[in-house]
């Protein structure tokens, strides 16, 4: 595995969640990833979004409001972004 998949693995355990640009810094930082390694790590993003029953913090709301302003609407990170933002502004 590559020092960035791992790097961005522990922080998503410890964390609960990952940023983009957090993975960008990751990159930068450690270098690139191969596309298995990509695909696991935004899955395994995908799985603790999906399993998370905790409350989402305010710093995830502010991320997926960035990326709301920034994405396509038919994209699939749009669609995770707005159910993160429609989750907060609902209150759970």
């Amino acid at each position: 595995m590559s020092a960035a998949f791992d790097h961005l693995k522990k922080l998503l355990e410890e964390k609960g969640s990952l940023s983009n640009e957090e993975v960008e810094a990751a990159v930068k930082e450690h270098g690139e990833m191969t596309d298995e390694e990509k695909m696991q790590l935004e899955a395994d993003r995908h799985e603790k979004e999906r399993s998370s029953d905790a409350t989402i913090t305010m710093e995830q709301y502010l991320e997926a409001t960035k990326v709301l302003d920034t994405s396509t609407e038919d994209s699939e990170e749009y669609k995770k972004a707005l159910a993160i933002v429609e989750k907060f502004e609902a209150g759970m």
